[in-house]
């Protein structure tokens, strides 16, 4: 079993290489209405989901129970799976909006598909992200069976 120091170190490197998806989502907060609402959304769940990760690093060099740990795990996690499903409903309440607004000028809505690289990055993460997420899960779950 890993010493709580080294996976507080892991959650920092992991929090310190993060900084490519946290510091846009910091900025499209500070972009306030300037971003339309499913974006702000997006980006606090973003951040919720980083800041979990972070908030591990000190509880763990705390020495904090394992199920003290595991509630503030799962915590953080429901609150940015929360925040992600309401920027998505808002979301398509927003490309509804402006779907009617096309119509009533009587035009045809451009295009709105995702670009090639995102789809090919998609299919590339999520597994990797499952498989990283599985093991994780066993890892922890073994270790609190002992």
């Amino acid at each position: 079993m890993l010493s709580p120091a080294v996976l507080a170190l892991g959650a920092t490197a992991l929090c310190a290489s993060g900084c490519v998806w946290y510091l846009p989502a910091v900025a499209d907060l500070r972009a306030g209405a300037d971003r339309p609402a499913s974006r702000r959304l997006a980006a606090a769940a973003c951040l919720a989901a980083w800041a979990t990760v972070a908030l591990c690093a000190p509880l763990l060099l705390a020495a904090v129970p394992r199920p003290a740990l595991g509630a503030a795990v799962l915590s953080g996690a429901a609150a940015a799976l929360v925040l992600a499903g309401l920027a998505r409903v808002r979301r398509g309440h927003e490309r509804r909006a402006t779907r009617r607004a096309w119509a009533a000028l009587r035009l045809r809505p451009p295009a709105a598909r995702p670009a090639r690289s995102t789809r090919v990055f998609l299919r590339w993460f999520l597994p990797g992200y499952a498989v990283a997420a599985g093991a994780v899960f066993l890892l922890v779950g073994g270790s609190l069976a002992r």
